[in-house]
Parts: C-alpha cells; sequence; structure tokens
C-alpha cells in the first residue's frame, strides 16, 4: 500500500502542512511509515503533479510561512476508488519468533530472561496503545459511525498486543512449571473515591517497587480504574528509591510522567529524606506532576486539587 493513500485519507479529514501530516502519521499505531520527510514531501510532491491535492502558502506575521495542503475533488475520487478495491490480508512479520526458533541452546535462566523481556515489552505496550486511545489525539469524529470505527481500529490493535501478552505468559507457564515460580505482582492497591474523583492508592506491597515495571503495573492500574491520580505510601517503597545514586527515583517518576500520570509519595519518615535526595525532591516540587507529602491529608488535597 502506497503512504499516498494514507496522506488521501487524513487530508479528506482537515488541510494540513507536510509537518503536522509527518506528525500524525509518525504518532499513529497503525499507519506504519516512518513519516520521514523524504516519504511525506516526495509523496506530496506527486500528488501535487496529479491534481489530487493542491497547496498554498499562508504568511505569518511573527512565525515562518506555512505551505497547507487540500484535497481536491479529483483526489476525493482516488482515496473512494482504492476504498472500494480488495483488501490486501494482513502483514505477519513478528522478529522475535524468529529469534525464539533458536532459543532452546539457551540455558533456562537466559530462556527466561529472554522472554521477561519480551513480556515487560508487550505490557509495555498494552499501556502504551491504551493510553493513546484515551488520548485519541488523532481521531476523526464525523459522524457516530466514523467515530465507532476508529475506536475499534484501537481496539483492534490493543487487542492484537493483549492476545500476545496471553500467549508469551502461558508459554512461559508450560516452558518453566518445574522451574522458579515467576515473580508475581503483590502491590497492594486500593481505589479511593473522594466526591466525583478517584485515585489509587498503593499503601504497601509484598515486593516494594523497586524497577520501571513496577511502576508501569501501577500506571496500569490507573487506566484499568479510569484515573490519572496515584498516591504512593514510603512503606511500598523499595530502600534504593531513597537513594539518588541509584537512579531508581528518577526512573520511576519518569515513568509517570510519561503516561501523564500525577503522583504524591507520602513519606512519614523524616530519616529517608537526607542529603541529595532531599535536594532532588526539593526540585521536583515544583513541577505540576509530583508532590512529596509528610502528611497523607495534605498530600489528597494536592491530587485532587482541594
Amino acid at each position: 500500500m502506497s503512504i499516498k493513500y494514507a496522506i488521501l485519507g487524513i487530508l479528506s479529514y482537515n488541510s494540513f502542512t507536510g509537518y503536522e501530516l509527518k506528525k500524525i502519521i509518525r504518532d499513529s499505531s497503525f499507519m506504519y511509515w516512518s513519516g520521514n520527510n523524504n516519504q511525506i514531501y516526495k509523496s506530496l510532491i506527486e500528488l501535487l503533479d496529479g491534481g489530487l491535492v493542491t497547496s498554498e502558502v499562508r504568511y505569518q506575521e511573527s512565525s515562518p510561512s506555512k505551505k497547507i495542503y487540500t484535497i481536491t475533488e479529483e483526489g476525493l475520487d482516488e482515496l473512494k476508488k482504492w476504498l472500494l478495491s480488495s483488501p490486501e490480508p494482513p502483514e505477519f512479520k513478528k522478529t522475535f519468533l524468529i529469534q525464539l526458533a533458536w532459543a532452546d541452546q539457551l540455558s533456562t535462566d537466559e530462556l527466561n530472561t529472554l522472554l521477561s523481556q519480551y513480556e515487560d515489552e508487550i505490557k509495555m505496550q498494552v499501556i502504551l496503545q491504551q493510553e493513546m486511545r484515551r488520548r485519541q489525539a488523532f481521531s476523526p469524529n464525523r459522524t457516530p459511525r466514523e467515530g465507532f470505527i476508529w475506536d475499534m481500529i484501537y481496539q483492534n490493535i490493543i487487542s492484537s498486543y493483549e492476545n500476545e501478552l496471553e500467549w508469551i505468559k502461558r508459554l512461559r507457564t508450560e516452558l518453566f512449571c518445574n522451574h522458579n515460580e515467576e515473580e508475581i505482582n503483590t502491590m497492594n492497591y486500593a481505589v479511593v473515591k473522594r466526591k466525583d474523583k478517584k485515585y489509587i492508592e498503593c499503601a504497601s506491597a509484598k515486593t516494594p517497587i523497586h524497577n520501571e515495571q513496577n511502576a508501569l503495573d501501577l500506571i496500569a492500574a490507573c487506566i484499568e480504574h479510569d484515573t490519572n491520580l496515584l498516591m504512593i505510601h514510603m512503606e511500598a517503597l523499595d530502600d534504593d528509591f531513597f537513594r539518588l545514586s541509584t537512579g531508581l527515583a528518577g526512573d520511576v517518576l519518569q515513568k509517570f510522567i510519561n503516561y501523564n500520570i500525577k503522583v504524591t509519595i507520602v513519606v512519614t519518615d523524616g530519616q529517608k529524606v537526607r542529603g541529595k535526595f532531599k535536594e532532588f525532591l526539593s526540585e521536583s516540587n515544583k513541577g505540576d506532576n509530583f508532590r512529596a507529602f509528610n502528611d497523607k491529608n495534605e498530600a489528597e488535597n494536592w491530587l485532587l486539587d482541594l
């Protein structure tokens, strides 16, 4: 399939600059082109030469001029002609399966590590796609039917990753049923509702938060319960979180920021907040997405904007 049809489809919704087209394609989960300048602008030149789009330069007083591309009637006809053509079968390309095919050469621990890494990557993709579906950065909704179609496209992508996750879990269970049991998520969290808002509260954990995957588990809990508000008590954090040299605090908090999670931590033991970590908290407290408190009520009021 040519990228030109993707461009025509986007322009059938609205007029855009080349940069805007590039960003829409690059950020899309299913428009699989890289969206680099060469692809976009080469295709736009061909579409212009074919009379399928027009361009207009708009001058701005305080900013560089912009070239806006608009689809023509001929372009709409070409798009509809393509839409009526026979669909192509889905492409099947999973490089991991090629890697896995020869993995019998690995030791049990090496194979377990490989599968764990792949499982973590798929978990991350599930969370990412769910967040993209929630935000719907580019999702035409000109009619209820179109809105439903786009929502189902996102659901198709999410389901693919969820099925892959179930498959990898089943594979690991069968391979390692007599081996050491895999680490189980033992995060203890509750959904707290206050007035018309709710947040996830993680008060403790059998295995304290000690890596980025634990952060992703909490992000998944937030998405599952349709909230971006999170409260974490110090009892749920590994001691390394409070040691700035480990980098754990920065890595975990960055994950929350990446997924637009507003988070507060409740630290009732002042001995945990010392030296460079205290400076780190002081600097981090200047933002809108993170705060540390020694009182739960204060933390909740900030989290809920009360």
